[in-house]
Order: C-alpha cells, then sequence, then structure tokens
C-alpha cells in the first residue's frame, strides 16, 4: 500500500452576492428537475419535416408546412389516404393524375405481386413478354395509327423521347410548343415547356423551340413551316390551369402538321387513361397524333411507367438502329404487368365512362359554390375528372386550398396558374365522395370569405 494521503482542504464557500442558489447549484437543480420532468418528443411529423430539412430541401419544407402539412402518410386505399395519427383524407388530387385507379387498386397490386414472384427485372438479353404485350394493348386501344412503343419511367423521359424520335423522322430541327405549357424538367422537356419561373434559371436552354400562345390557330400557322419537325401540344392544358382549348383548335393543328409534313405529339400524360371521359383526350376532337406522351396513372397507380406510343413512319428511323434511343430499367416486367392490369381494368370497369358522368356531377356542384361565391370564384372549367377552379387571385387559392386541406380534403393548385385549384380525383370516385369534397370546399370558401372581411 502507498502513503498516507494529504487530508483534503475544505474551504467555506464565498457568500453569493444573488438572492438563489450559486450558479453550479442552480445549474445541478435544473438538471435535476429536466431530468425528472417529462419531455414531450417530436412528433412523427416533426421528425419527418427535419429530416425533409436536413436532407431533401429546407424550401420545401418550409413550403410544406406553411400550407398547413402536418401529417405523414402511412396507408392509402381507393380515394382515402390515412396519416400516422390516423386521419383520413379525402384524395382530390390523385397524384396529380398519377392515381386514376386510385390507391392500390387491388387487381393491379395482384398483377404486380404474381409478376414480383416470376420476374422483376428484364435480364435485357432474352424477350421480355410483359413489355410485348403491353405495347400491343397500347397499339389497340390508342387512336389513330399508333403502333409501336418505347417504354421509360416518367413523362418528362417519354415526352424527351417524342422529341428525339420527330426529329429522327423528319430529318428537321424545329419543335412548336405551347406558351404556358407543360411537358416536364429534363432539358428538352423543359425546353418544351412554357414558363419562365422554371426556364430562366437553366437558360440558355435548347434553341430550336418556338412557342406560341394555346389555342392562337394565327400564330401557330405562322410558327409551323417546313422546317418544322413537330408540334406538341396538350389536349388540355393541365399545369397551365386546365385550360381547353376551342373546339376547332386540335384539328387544326392537325391540318397546320399536315400541310407541311410535321408531326403532331400528343402530350397525354396528364389527360390520358380515362381522365377527362374518354381514353385519350384527343378523342375528344377526332384528332390522331403521331406521337403520343403517355405516364403519370400508365402504371396504375402502383409502378413508374411511361411511354412514346408512334406510327411506324415515325419509328422506321429504329429499326436499323434499335439501340439508338434505350432505357435500361424502361419497360422492366414489373411496371408493364402493371400496365397490363391497368389498361384491363380501364376498359373493363368503364372508368372513362364513369370520369365524364362523375365530371358533370362535380362541374355542376362547382358552378354553384361559384354563384354563391363570385367574389372568390372566377371560373370553373374541365373536361371528366380533369377540372380546374380560377379563383379572382392567388392569395383566395391558396387560403381555400388551405381550408380543403384542413378539412382533410387534398388538392393543390397548377403549377403555371396559381390561381387555378384543380380537383383530379381517381377515376373511381362515387357521388357521396363528391359531395363531402363540395361541402368542405363551401366551407373553405366560407372561412375565406370571412377573412378577407375581417382584413378588409
Amino acid at each position: 500500500m502507498g502513503g498516507q494521503r494529504s487530508p483534503v482542504q475544505i474551504r467555506a464557500p464565498r457568500p453569493s452576492p444573488y438572492p438563489f442558489p450559486s450558479p453550479p447549484l442552480l445549474r445541478q437543480t435544473l438538471f435535476t428537475l429536466l431530468l425528472l420532468s417529462e419531455v414531450e418528443p417530436l412528433s412523427e411529423s416533426e421528425r419527418i419535416a427535419e429530416l425533409y430539412a436536413k436532407h431533401i430541401n429546407p424550401g420545401l419544407a418550409r413550403l410544406m408546412k406553411f400550407a398547413g402539412v402536418d401529417g405523414v402518410e402511412v396507408f392509402a386505399e381507393g380515394v382515402w389516404v390515412y396519416d400516422e395519427k390516423g386521419n383520413r383524407y379525402l384524395d382530390f388530387l390523385a397524384g396529380f393524375g398519377a392515381l386514376n385507379f386510385g390507391h392500390r387498386h387491388p387487381r393491379i397490386v395482384e398483377a404486380v405481386k404474381s409478376q414480383l414472384d416470376k420476374i422483376p427485372l428484364s435480364s435485357r438479353v432474352l424477350f421480355n413478354a410483359p413489355q410485348a404485350e403491353l405495347a400491343s394493348e397500347l397499339a389497340a386501344i390508342t387512336p389513330g395509327k399508333l403502333q409501336f412503343c418505347f417504354f421509360c419511367h416518367s413523362g418528362a423521359e417519354a415526352v424527351e423521347a417524342c422529341i428525339k424520335f420527330a426529329r429522327l423522322a423528319t430529318r428537321r430541327r424545329k419543335i412548336v410548343a405551347m406558351k404556358n405549357a407543360y411537358h416536364g424538367k429534363t432539358l428538352g422537356a423543359l425546353s418544351a415547356s412554357g414558363r419562365e419561373i422554371y426556364r430562366e434559371p437553366f437558360e440558355p436552354l435548347l434553341s430550336w423551340f418556338v412557342h406560341v400562345p394555346f389555342g392562337d390557330k394565327e400564330a401557330l400557322a405562322k410558327a409551323v413551316d417546313e422546317d418544322t419537325a413537330a408540334v406538341i401540344v396538350e389536349p388540355i392544358q393541365g399545369e397551365g390551369g386546365v385550360i381547353v382549348p376551342p373546339e376547332d383548335f386540335l384539328p387544326f393543328v392537325r391540318k397546320v402538321c399536315d400541310d407541311v409534313g410535321a408531326l403532331l405529339i400528343a402530350d397525354e400524360v396528364q389527360t390520358g387513361l380515362g381522365r377527362t371521359g374518354k381514353n385519350f383526350a384527343v378523342e375528344h376532337w377526332n384528332v390522331e397524333p403521331d406521337l403520343m406522351a403517355l405516364a403519370k396513372s400508365l402504371g396504375g397507380g402502383i409502378m413508374p411507367l411511361g411511354a412514346a406510343v408512334g406510327t411506324q413512319r415515325v419509328f422506321e428511323p429504329l429499326f436499323d438502329r434499335p439501340l439508338l434511343h434505350s432505357s435500361t430499367l424502361g419497360g422492366n416486367p414489373l411496371a408493364c404487368a402493371a400496365g397490363l392490369a391497368a389498361l384491363k381494368v380501364l376498359r373493363e370497369e368503364r372508368l372513362a365512362e364513369h370520369a365524364a358522368e362523375m365530371g358533370k356531377l362535380l362541374i355542376n356542384g362547382l358552378n354553384s359554390l361559384r354563384e354563391q361565391f363570385p367574389d372568390l370564384i372566377a371560373d370553373v372549367r374541365g373536361k371528366g375528372l380533369l377540372i380546374g377552379v380560377e379563383f379572382a387571385n392567388e392569395d383566395f387559392a391558396a387560403l381555400t386550398a388551405a381550408g380543403l386541406l384542413q378539412r382533410r380534403v387534398l388538392t393543390a393548385y397548377t403549377l403555371n396558374n396559381p390561381r387555378v385549384i384543380r380537383l383530379e380525383p381517381p377515376l373511381i370516385v362515387q357521388p357521396e365522395h363528391i359531395d363531402q369534397a363540395l361541402e368542405a370546399f363551401a366551407e373553405a370558401l366560407s372561412q375565406v370569405r370571412n377573412l378577407v372581411s375581417v382584413l378588409a
């Protein structure tokens, strides 16, 4: 054992000038109280919002919080979405048109599960049966002479393929697009899109795109010439504010293209697969495009899936060079199984016809609200279940969307026109769901009117 330690010297503490415990004792007391108290943990939505801010985009997290989003989606079925607290939301946005068949349609889920047990991704060497069968089904259901398919994952990719195929087939460069159009945010698709807020940060974009006003026949006729490879158009502008063209516009686009040997590209990414009351929106005007871009609901609301569908004339230059444009995972068996099931559901459940019927019911109800709130609502328009409600200003639209969210009805404004709230529920929606949405809409409008009167 070692020697004895020196006795510990204990000094008397200095008197504190404060009438409360000295700082070390205060810190110890507060620490003890903190340990004994019940600390409120972060809620699940707060935790996820923090992860968004740290690892996805803090601006997006702030925007969602500002809009009143405070739930985390954990389960969905049919027209309903549930959050982590068990709250139920009526989905009248349908993933911006990606959920025409509703959430987790049982027939599509079963088809994907069955394919998953076989082969989910292609070897890329042997033939892929689901891809071939889906291409055949699309050739049968799309209008006119559309016959060949290139598969990808998204609408922007489908648009990119259509642009490349049109230039290859015509050996021309120029593409005529529409002002206020929305075709996606990849470089080529963005060059075709028509709102500066998304274009300007990435300029210079592709220089051979020309934009004309949607629905303006005179401007279109001046722009389309013998240097034009194609005109790309949404049959109904979705993100532009659900703008339905004049009745003679799309047939005129077809004629102008034919006169100079240009191709017509129909962007049906949002309008296709029954959304407007027809399988494809161009069918409202009996127009047959040379190329069609599809995505969103093509995957049945289960898998990401896009397609560029074209005529033989368009695809012929690819016959000798089939790998000139390709995608490693595009057209994989799992996604194509979902697409095949989706087309079967579309046909057998007559969803296009149902969308037309439900759309009339919803538009009539919204027009009644427009009569009750003429100070707030400027217009109601659309076809089938692609419907836009235009407000007197952006603030009214934002406040109404927030009020609908408070009442657990999911909607959103259109990207190119924030004055317009879009309503595009799943095509399986029923009259009782429409009644519930209209009731929430009326309450939200009353709330906005009251708020405006207080601030006036």
